[in-house]
């Protein structure tokens, strides 16, 4: 038998919908905090050019499954889509240098640090461009 307050039920319903999307969107709130933390060796709680470099530099390290010093479309998987890969090969040769890696690295930084203080916020790092970002360092 049905309960005569349907309003019960729609609480009911809404309440474990919205439990829902705050358990679904909390793995991204706190990937960018996670991140900002594991990255911030001057512990601001920001991430400047520097240490995002540095982080790239080891994550580039790590995708160079055959240490060739530099990553094809294979090992790039996952971290650069081919639209980003193409544009980031400046010199057209189907790979990309740490350099080229890097340079892709700095733009993203620089899209995503929409105040301009040189910092990255874990606020910035949810952006499309942070997201992207975070791809390239983590």
């Amino acid at each position: 038998m049905l309960h005569k307050n349907t309003n019960i039920g729609k609480i009911a319903f809404f309440g474990v919908l919205a439990a829902g999307l705050v358990l679904y969107s909390a793995p991204a709130a706190f990937a960018a905090s996670d991140v900002v933390s594991k990255y911030d060796t001057d512990k601001d709680k920001t991430l400047d050019l520097a240490e995002v470099k540095a982080a790239a530099g080891a994550e580039f390290d790590k995708l160079d499954a055959d240490a060739d010093k530099t990553l094809d479309t294979k090992e790039a998987k996952g971290a650069l889509g081919k639209k980003d890969f193409k544009a980031g090969d400046t010199d057209n040769d189907g790979t990309l240098t740490k350099d080229e890696y890097l340079a892709i690295v700095e733009q993203l930084f620089k899209k995503a640090d929409v105040d301009n203080e040189g910092t990255l916020s874990a606020k910035e790092l949810k952006s499309k461009a942070g997201r992207a970002l975070q791809k390239l360092i983590d």
